[in-house]
């Protein structure tokens, strides 16, 4: 990809708003594409964190995994994102896995030494990095509240009224989105299992809340969606 297409790209991230013409240029030099199939790990822990990814097509998950091989989601990345960002703060060596789901990712890799360079002389960019983490940390706090006060199927409910608010499309007076998870991503990442989500799901459309198949979800109302969890 060619410089102008580049800034392009970066046009698309609320993160570069700040940046100047002269920056998003400099910025677009140190810019590596790359892409991966499906199911692919990007990084894994123990390897150098020296880069940060900025994400152009597909989504990501971001996880920990137990000395048992239990998997933990932490995060979904999806397009016009950044990821890998530990880096910026000091990790030396990644501490979570990076992978795609079932479409193939396009992404860009930065060395952490190119970004630095271009943050330390924009305060507007550095307050934007410090609002990513501080998101992150928040989402953090979330979950962990959730998992404290909330039954699984409240938090399986809960999930689903997220990431159908934030990405899935108006049809009508219902809400459709469509996705990579997996029953068992969807366990993962609230921290219950493939069977109790399977149930749950089940137990909404029965109840005429959502109807599923494989890749879709569509909500009937979000809001009674919501207070079902209750």
């Amino acid at each position: 990809m060619d410089s102008v297409n580049k800034i392009t790209l970066l046009e698309q991230f609320d993160l570069f708003d700040g940046l100047s013409t002269d920056e998003k240029k400099r910025l677009s030099e140190t810019m590596e594409y790359k892409k991966k199939p499906r199911y692919s790990v990007i990084y894994q822990p123990g390897e150098p964190s020296e880069h940060i990814f900025l994400l152009a097509k597909g989504p990501i998950k971001i996880s920990t995994h137990s000395n048992e091989g239990k998997e933990v989601i932490k995060q979904l990345i999806h397009p016009e994102a950044v990821f890998g960002e530990l880096s910026l703060v000091g990790e030396t060596t990644r501490s979570e896995t990076a992978q795609s789901l079932k479409e193939e990712v396009h992404y860009y890799t930065i060395r952490v030494a190119d970004f630095q360079r271009i943050v330390f002389g924009n305060p507007t960019l550095s307050r934007r990095i410090l609002n990513l983490f501080g998101k992150r940390m928040m989402a953090a706090e979330h979950k962990l509240e959730d998992l404290i006060f909330k039954d699984a199927r409240s938090r399986i409910v809960g999930f689903l009224h997220q990431v159908v608010s934030e990405r899935g499309r108006r049809v009508g007076y219902e809400m459709l989105l469509k996705h990579s998870l997996t029953h068992q991503d969807i366990a993962n990442i609230t921290c219950t299992s493939r069977q109790t989500v399977t149930l749950v799901l089940n137990e909404l459309r029965k109840e005429n809340l959502i109807y599923f198949n494989r890749g879709r979800i569509l909500v009937r109302d979000m809001d009674e969606l919501l207070a079902s969890a209750a």
